[in-house]
């Protein structure tokens, strides 16, 4: 799989958040596809191929999970727990990208095997830069575990 092929699932509800995500992905030229989920709900359809993803191959899963805490319907913590009680979604790369600088949030988020966690900067050249490195770590640097279908 190439580097354009590895997909981001970006889980964002505030539209401000989403659309200075992807502006700075462009403006550091990282193209890669990146799927919106707006709230818990849609991220966990997509993953497990359910509600209206599920006519989706879930064989192709995200290269890198951006992932908001605060979400409507389900909440980024229920997401990730979801995710990691999962055989084919525990291993998926999961950041969460979020304002919350609650210590709580972050225990939490660590103790169910989330693999960063990055406070959104307010500033956009901050947080372009921010998205710029989890980009070129996630999607360049990073080896993922190997794929059991071998």
């Amino acid at each position: 799989m190439s580097i354009r092929d590895k997909i981001i699932l970006l889980v964002e509800d505030n539209p401000d958040d989403e659309a200075l995500a992807i502006r700075a992905l462009k403006r550091n030229h990282i193209i890669n596809e990146v799927v919106v989920a707006h709230d818990g709900v849609e991220a966990l359809d997509y993953l497990f191929g359910t509600g209206i993803y599920s006519q989706r191959n879930t064989s192709l899963q995200p290269a890198v999970i951006l992932l908001d805490l605060k979400l409507p319907r389900v909440d980024g913590i229920e997401v990730l727990r979801r995710l990691r009680e999962d055989e084919r979604t525990k291993l998926l790369p999961v950041v969460i990208l979020t304002t919350s600088n609650e210590e709580r949030d972050m225990l939490n988020s660590y103790s169910l095997g989330c693999n960063s966690y990055v406070r959104k900067p307010v500033d956009f050249l901050q947080f372009s830069e921010a998205i710029r490195q989890l980009g070129m770590y996630w999607l360049l640097m990073n080896e993922p575990p190997p794929s059991k279908a071998k």
